[in-house]
């Protein structure tokens, strides 16, 4: 999600905030699951479904107020740390500990999601930084969106494009849990050409607007169980309003140069996630995973937690170097929900219908994420 895709956040921001009702019924009893279940048991899938459709346009009413009164919204910066720990730990709330079970029974698929997620999308982001020449503060902006873990909202396209899931849930996990080690170093690595950056202080702040949220909020999924999946349907929700913040906050601070290099920064975000996920598609392709796998590693690495990138950029560089994770927030919730409509319309089936139970879909239906931002 951002925050920020945060959850943006493996599970902000982002805000650029996508988790599975057959996971949800697996931190609990299998009778107290199905009486959840049978209350009303597409509740998070809807909300889910719902809240990527809308969130795209409330980003980009965010977007557009942010422009209009940027004086007005600019104290808001001072909390965007605030936002995107609230967008992880509702990614935490999510997750329960048979998520992280892929890692031995499949460990080749999410190795090849996770390296890619490392691999391809900073390289692109370094390449289309010099390709366009653009400014120091921009493409150290644009770096630290490359450099970003998998953005929370990839599950539930994931979901909506017939993907495998489980698998993408747990390479957003396992990706933001490596972010405090692989995001700092990357960005200095391939951004200190641009600018000085301070890896040890960058992933300090990770651990404490990502990694303690997230493992927080997995404590408490573990303990309340109960009581969490009562209230997972809103979590979407809570995601979105988190990278909304986040948008208003740096779109605010940066509203001169939105107006001077905005359609650069567009043109910059748009290559970055569509090579993302062609790229990440041939990846799978190349070690000969089946397709199901490699749309799921394509979304997968074309959709970054933004909301943590413009969060992390505006601390460490400017208002400016936010732009690009503010700009991915909206942009790539809405080409995931293309990419998902071109997959089902290939696969000649509708969108899938949420499970009959989570009990249901833990024996082999199509599990139904819930957190959309990032």
């Amino acid at each position: 999600m951002t925050a920020p895709e945060s959850q943006n956040s493996h599970s902000s921001a982002s805000s650029d905030s996508s988790r599975s009702s057959a996971s949800s019924a697996s931190s609990a009893s299998s009778d107290s699951s199905r009486s959840s279940a049978s209350s009303d048991p597409g509740a998070e899938d809807r909300s889910a479904r719902t809240a990527v459709t809308v969130f795209p346009v409330l980003i980009l009413a965010a977007f557009a107020v942010a422009l209009l009164v940027p004086t007005q919204l600019s104290p808001l910066s001072a909390g965007t740390n605030y936002a995107l720990g609230i967008i992880m730990f509702g990614m935490g709330l999510t997750l329960t500990p048979p998520d992280f079970a892929l890692v031995v029974k499949r460990p080749l698929p999410v190795l090849v999601g996770v390296v890619a997620q490392f691999v391809i999308m900073p390289t692109l982001a370094w390449v289309l930084a010099k390709a366009f020449q653009l400014d120091p503060m921009l493409a150290a902006g644009v770096i630290l969106v490359g450099c970003a873990p998998g953005g929370t909202s990839s599950n539930v396209i994931s979901y909506l494009a017939r993907g495998d899931v489980a698998l993408s849930v747990t390479m957003t996990s396992i990706s933001t849990l490596l972010a405090p080690l692989m995001t700092p170093l990357l960005t200095q690595w391939l951004a200190g050409q641009y600018m000085p950056v301070d890896a040890g202080s960058m992933a300090m702040s990770i651990v404490r607007m990502v990694l303690v949220p997230v493992v927080g909020g997995l404590i408490v999924r573990v303990l309340f169980s109960g009581f969490v999946e009562r209230i997972l349907p809103a979590m979407p929700w809570v995601s979105v309003l988190g990278i909304c913040y986040v948008v208003l906050a740096v779109v605010s601070k940066s509203a001169t140069t939105i107006l001077s290099a905005g359609l650069l920064v567009l043109l910059v975000v748009a290559c970055h996630n569509v090579l993302g996920y062609l790229l990440g598609y041939g990846a799978g392709r190349i070690l000969g995973r089946d397709a199901r796998v490699c749309r799921t590693i394509s979304i997968e690495v074309g959709m970054q937690n933004s909301g943590l990138a413009a969060t992390l950029a505006g601390t460490y560089f400017s208002p400016e170097a936010a732009l690009p994770g503010a700009v991915f927030s909206t942009w790539h919730n809405l080409s995931g929900a293309v990419l998902a409509a071109v997959y089902r319309r290939r696969d000649g089936a509708p969108a899938p219908a949420a499970p009959a139970s989570p009990v249901d879909a833990q024996e082999g239906g199509t599990p139904a994420p819930s957190s959309p931002a990032d």
